[in-house]
């Protein structure tokens, strides 16, 4: 006997309190069989004026992370997905392996989250030199650019909103988005990634592959993509792009 309705599979997604995003963009991309069970890490809504602010932000999500892992384990969840992806990129590559090793030992779970997500999609998508854009202070940027580049692939040019609180990153809209992916584009890059998981920038994201013609990853989709290939899942899901369309 299995889950009448997540009888594929059932996700623990791990998302901040502050966080409007993953959860209405993860059911958009969720096939049949498959259900996903929201836990949220309490943080309070902090203004983010600088990196001292955002640098606390990344502190308060690991200090109340394990109360929200520990919460979702009791409805026996078969994977643990991080709807977050700051912290994913924190410190770099050895620092990201050790958080994904921390929550399967805790959990006893297969472990999906943004960064190793991000690395899976480039690899399927053939994408080497790329562009970033971002809702993060300066320092999330060094962070992010500092895993992709250990990663082995090329930032080429970054751009962070400096969004004011983590409430507020979902604030930013669709044009705001897309024409952060316009100045960011060129013949010198293979694709752009969107990094972030409040941006709420799936299916845009989709979309602007149509006319800027070259791969854009956003990071919900990769996160998702990730969750559900890892679990044999091989749905092709339209709507967000060929990642989830095609591979």
């Amino acid at each position: 006997m299995t889950d009448s309705l997540g009888w594929r599979q059932k996700f623990a997604v791990l998302i901040p309190s502050t966080n409007t995003s993953v959860q209405p963009e993860f059911d958009a991309m969720r096939p049949a069989g498959v259900t996903n069970h929201i836990s949220r890490i309490r943080i309070p809504n902090i203004a983010l004026n600088d990196d001292a602010d955002f640098q606390r932000l990344i502190e308060l999500i690991a200090a109340a992370q394990d109360e929200a892992v520990d919460s979702v384990m009791s409805c026996e969840p078969d994977r643990l997905v991080l709807g977050i992806s700051a912290e994913t990129f924190w410190d770099g590559l050895n620092a990201s392996r050790l958080l994904k090793q921390q929550l399967h030992e805790r959990t006893g779970l297969p472990v999906s989250m943004g960064s190793e997500a991000c690395d899976a999609a480039f690899k399927a998508l053939g994408l080497k030199r790329i562009a970033v854009v971002t809702p993060y202070q300066p320092v999330g940027d060094r962070n992010v650019q500092r895993f992709f580049s250990e990663a082995g692939y090329e930032v080429v040019r970054i751009k962070g909103l400096k969004c004011a609180s983590p409430v507020k990153i979902a604030h930013v809209c669709e044009t705001e988005l897309r024409d952060a992916l316009i100045e960011l584009d060129g013949d010198d890059i293979d694709g752009l990634v969107q990094v972030g998981t409040n941006l709420a920038m799936a299916r845009l994201a989709g979309q602007a592959e149509t006319w800027l013609k070259r791969p854009v990853v956003a990071i919900n989709t990769a996160i998702y993509w990730h969750a559900l290939r890892e679990s044999g899942i091989t749905d092709s899901v339209s709507g967000f792009g060929t990642l989830l369309e095609r591979h």
